[in-house]
């Protein structure tokens, strides 16, 4: 099922502008903001706030301030959760950022959930080879297709170990903004939900790689609905469907990107499904992720 309704999130303690991330993330922005942990914890007590009221099951667990880890607000990159019960885990490219895999949150998880097997990816660190989880892929759980724009923090070797273990297809290509620069993960240019999926497709430059990404996701039954660079930049490409415990769907994105979107583009959407949105503008602009990235989809069996 490409949708689950249990999210795990991090709740920061110490979250503010990471310089060892920012050197190829171009949606990070130093900021001269006061009060930045105090601001992106409000931020995200009131996401979880606004999921929860609409049906989606939350596990909050809070990160620690040793060692520190900045970006721990976004597991989505060190861990992904699978229907069959396997748990992978992710090489980094930021070495503050590795700190953030902690055995115990998988534990507590595993007191709810049925693990299966842990597949630890990590050792490509070793190797400086870096794929951060569904930051670097965005997976068509269904058609078990996973795509990839490859970069500094996603590498093919990786990636293809990664499908071969899992039965996935990998689609990789090249992306970059408006700029020309590679971007950093493929969660910010395309979000793929069950009927549909919002793509900036002129991010792909090289023609006959877009003809094949546009093809994949029409033979897999998906309605491309196409943003610009500039609509990327807003963090309407960082969206996430998900379905709350009445089985109904939802798409889950930030304030700012829901601004972006134009008319025509929102009602396409919301004939797939509702959409919810929170505002996210402190995290947004010092940690370069927006809600996409806050949220690891846990997919695993109840016990």
């Amino acid at each position: 099922m490409q949708t689950t309704s249990h999210l795990l999130m991090i709740r920061p303690v110490d979250f503010k502008f990471n310089e060892q991330t920012a050197i190829d993330n171009k949606f990070q922005v130093a900021s001269e903001q006061e009060n930045v942990q105090e601001k992106a914890l409000a931020e995200f007590d009131g996401f979880v706030d606004i999921l929860r009221e609409n049906g989606i099951d939350v596990k909050v667990i809070s990160d620690t301030l040793q060692p520190e880890t900045p970006d721990s607000i976004f597991p989505n990159n060190w861990v992904s959760f699978h229907e069959d019960g396997s748990v992978y885990l992710y090489p980094m490219f930021s070495a503050n950022r590795r700190l953030e895999r902690r055995k115990e949150i998988i534990e507590e998880l595993s007191q709810t959930f049925e693990i299966n097997h842990t597949s630890d990816l990590s050792f490509y660190e070793q190797q400086h080879l870096f794929l951060e989880g569904t930051g670097s892929m965005v997976l068509d759980r269904e058609n078990k297709i996973a795509y990839a724009c490859l970069s500094i923090r996603t590498d093919q070797e990786v990636l293809n170990n990664f499908c071969m273990l899992t039965g996935y297809t990998p689609i990789a290509f090249q992306a970059v903004d408006a700029q020309n620069y590679p971007i950093y993960h493929t969660n910010v240019m395309m979000c793929v939900a069950d009927h549909y999926v919002v793509i900036c497709l002129e991010s792909i430059k090289k023609i006959q790689e877009r003809e094949m990404v546009k093809q994949s996701l029409v033979n897999s039954g998906k309605e491309v609905i196409e943003i610009s660079f500039d609509q990327m930049n807003h963090f309407a490409g960082n969206m996430l469907q998900l379905n709350n415990a009445a089985g109904e769907k939802i798409l889950v994105m930030s304030a700012q990107a829901l601004r972006s979107l134009h008319g025509t583009q929102i009602t396409k959407l919301e004939n797939f499904n509702r959409i919810i949105t929170a505002p996210l503008y402190t995290i947004e602009q010092n940690g370069g992720g927006s809600a996409r990235c806050m949220l690891a989809e846990v997919h695993l069996p109840l016990r």
